[in-house]
């Protein structure tokens, strides 16, 4: 099939290549010229693992294309995707805007009946507004061409995402005809060669389907990290409190770890965009206004245990900080929501010199961060060690996780280690010569 997929931010890159890799032919819009032509000559806008290789191969292969015609774009596409950025508004609310202007275009520079798809996470009802959109235009220039709007919304995981793509748990289409329902599965059969992986529903609940996804999932996320305050206060381990609730098969172990809040372009969003969507039809949201709140304290967490331990060892003033990792997951270079970014501010205003490293995201998080003095950008995570009064492991990067910290603690000023992920045992790192300070297990830490 020929496709055409307006935006190449995260979701629509990936869409795009994917759907390259799988035999369709693909042109990818966009109105930024310069990522364009970046594009055209192998440059790629985001780390992802893998995805660089992939859109070399398939536009050697004649089936990736990259343009900013909108004419020309919307001419070659059977299936049009709209993957254009839906981000909070002032109030929490989801602003469509874009999803608009590429609905608007659609319906200037169709020249042939077209499935126009939703890939971006929009609120109930969007359809119906990129439907009303398209057909004004063809009023206006009085086109009698037909058209069909469906939603497939995006179940990406940044840092696996082209496997979550090729081989996805589901497939959610929102459709409300037998047509374009049929249509969406021709589009997906290279998709399904184990098992039929497609939910085939009505448009709205395709639409609520992702919103609910990622409201359960950052549910989990702050309830493990409220339960882990609460362990630590009692003398409990949350890491063997997880173990336990686990197991149980109703329960499970995925989105059970604690650690300092989540992050990202979605959940942060989502879940603020759904408490909006609530109020609109006069709806409480009791539980999805405690996870928001939930998460908010939690990217504190880690500031407040520093504080805590060097009130006793002459205030944090003056003390300096190895930061590890500041994405806020490991294996992708987003800034976006990352915990990272509240901590630097916290420690920044109470006089505390930072030493920053991560892998991949360095310069996306210098392009956030303003210059400040005591911020220091260090090439690994030993020379943001050396002369620091404490670490913070802010991101799980595979390369953290087995450090050898004899030299590291050698080059050291100070013994602290605050572990936002848990990432380490406590007992080792005492042994270690470390005060070993996480969340949500007790303290090791040595006589003062």
């Amino acid at each position: 099939m020929q496709l055409t997929i307006i935006g190449t931010g995260y979701v629509g890159l990936i869409t795009g290549t994917c759907f390259a890799e799988m035999g369709h032919t693909v042109t990818c819009l966009d109105i930024d010229q310069n990522k364009i032509d970046n594009l055209n000559i192998g440059s790629i806008p985001i780390y992802e693992p893998g995805l660089e290789e992939m859109i070399k191969r398939n536009m050697i292969g004649k089936r990736l294309f990259f343009t900013s015609n909108y004419a020309e774009a919307i001419a070659f596409g059977q299936v049009c995707f709209i993957a254009v950025p839906t981000p909070s508004r002032d109030d929490g609310s989801c602003d469509t805007s874009y999803v608009c202007s590429a609905a608007r275009q659609v319906g200037i520079h169709m020249k042939e009946p077209v499935t126009i798809v939703n890939k971006s996470t929009v609120p109930v009802g969007t359809a119906s507004q990129v439907r009303s959109i398209v057909q004004s235009e063809l009023d206006n220039r009085k086109s009698s061409l037909s058209f069909e709007v469906a939603s497939n919304p995006e179940f990406l995981k940044e840092g696996a995402a082209i496997q979550d793509c090729l081989k996805p748990d589901r497939i959610i289409i929102g459709a409300n005809n037998a047509k374009t329902a049929q249509l969406m599965r021709d589009l997906y059969s290279p998709f399904m060669v184990n098992y039929d992986k497609i939910i085939i529903m009505d448009i709205c609940s395709a639409e609520m389907t992702k919103y609910a996804a990622n409201a359960m999932l950052a549910t989990r996320i702050s309830f493990m990290n409220e339960i882990a305050e609460i362990c630590k206060r009692v003398g409990a381990n949350v890491n063997e409190v997880r173990k336990g609730i686990g197991s149980d098969s109703r329960i499970g172990y995925s989105f059970l770890y604690p650690g300092i809040g989540y992050g990202g372009s979605c959940f942060p969003k989502d879940i603020r965009a759904l408490i909006c969507k609530a109020k609109e039809v006069d709806c409480q949201s009791q539980l999805l206004d405690a996870v928001d709140a939930v998460n908010i304290r939690q990217k504190k967490v880690l500031g407040h245990k520093m504080v805590q331990y060097f009130s006793a060892r002459g205030g944090i003033n003056d003390k300096t900080i190895a930061i590890w990792g500041l994405s806020f997951k490991p294996d992708t270079d987003d800034m976006r929501e990352a915990p990272s970014l509240v901590l630097i501010e916290d420690l920044l205003n109470l006089g505390a010199k930072l030493k920053l490293f991560d892998p991949i995201a360095m310069p996306n998080a210098r392009q956030l961060l303003k210059d400040h003095p005591n911020l220091t950008w260090c090439k690994d995570e030993l020379d943001a060690a050396k002369g620091a009064d404490a670490i913070a492991l802010l991101t799980e990067w595979k390369q953290f996780r087995f450090v050898d910290f004899h030299p590291i603690r050698a080059f050291m000023n100070g013994a602290a280690f605050f572990d936002g992920r848990n990432q380490y045992k406590p007992h080792e790192m005492k042994a270690k010569g470390f005060d070993y300070i996480a969340i949500g297990i007790p303290d090791q830490l040595k006589e003062v």
